[in-house]
């Protein structure tokens, strides 16, 4: 997949599992994998450092071949999904830890140029969640609300 903002193709992400089935060696069951999500949830972990924890310290895969649903789904279910998608959350950080670089360094170009593109992108996932439903109608970034939070 291509990437957005540069001139080259590559990945930025791990390889997942070649099979969806549940692994032989594998005995966890359903309950147990959504009792641990949703106890790793309370602990303040997002869906995907839940996800790299089953797989490293828990030696699950992946949640899905266990339980039939994703991370997000058990945490859907659970009513402990957060209001805000992960990614867009990643972003908003981002941008928020940019704006502070910048207001001590206000000379760094390189920084603007690359708050622009984080902002860019924000815009884009947004306009893409509205459409889905996931976020609010009137839900919009703004920089300085992004500062407060």
């Amino acid at each position: 997949m291509a990437r957005i903002h540069v001139h080259t193709h590559g990945k930025s992400h791990s390889t997942r599992p070649i099979s969806r089935t549940l692994p032989t060696w594998s005995n966890e069951t359903a309950e147990q994998v959504s009792s641990l999500v949703s106890k790793l949830s309370k602990e303040g972990l997002s869906p995907s450092a839940i996800g790299i924890k089953l797989r490293d310290e828990h030696g699950i895969p992946l949640a899905r071949s266990v339980t039939g649903k994703t991370v997000s789904q058990l945490l859907a279910e659970n009513n402990i999904k957060s209001d805000m998608p992960e990614d867009l959350d990643v972003l908003v950080r981002k941008a928020v830890g940019l704006q502070k670089h910048l207001r001590a360094h206000n000379s760094d170009h390189r920084n603007v140029r690359s708050l622009e593109l984080v902002e860019a992108k924000i815009h884009r996932l947004a306009k893409y969640y509205k459409s889905i439903g996931r976020l609010p109608a009137n839900w919009k970034y703004a920089a300085v609300i992004a500062q407060l939070e």
